[in-house]
């Protein structure tokens, strides 16, 4: 049997840590260009990165919320149509308060987890678990 000690950095290796700062939560601003018909996101990966989220599913959510096709090619996010950043900077506001703020403690420290099926936004800081929509 193990003792008391061993067993506790074990649980605190598996324990994920959440930062503990009252910074204010700031999603970075929209850097971009139109070029032609096409606008294009060049810091599509740092947003995603900032909140912690798979750059194609953030991707995937502005594509279906804009209804624009698009795709990611070297770090940056082209969408098949001239929009303003103004929109795209609401759309990914409207995607971190739907994917990414804890309902319950309105901190940013949360993970998209499964579980039976049904996709719940987990917060790390509180343990709320909330549903959020399974198909972008």
């Amino acid at each position: 049997m193990e003792d008391y000690e061993t067993l506790l950095k074990k649980a605190y290796e598996k324990v994920k840590v959440v930062s503990s700062n009252s910074d204010r939560f700031e999603v970075p601003k929209v850097e971009g260009l139109i070029s032609g018909k096409s606008t294009i996101i060049v810091n599509i990966s740092a947003i995603a990165g900032y909140i912690r989220r798979p750059v194609d599913h953030l991707a995937k959510f502005l594509q279906r919320e804009l209804a624009t096709p698009g795709k990611i090619e070297n770090d940056r996010l082209i969408l098949n149509t001239k929009q303003s950043s103004i929109k795209v900077n609401e759309k990914i506001l409207q995607y971190t308060k739907e994917f990414v703020i804890c309902n319950e403690c309105k901190k940013p420290d949360t993970e998209i987890i499964n579980e039976r099926g049904i996709k719940l936004k987990h917060c790390l800081a509180c343990g709320a678990k909330s549903p959020v929509r399974s198909s972008i």
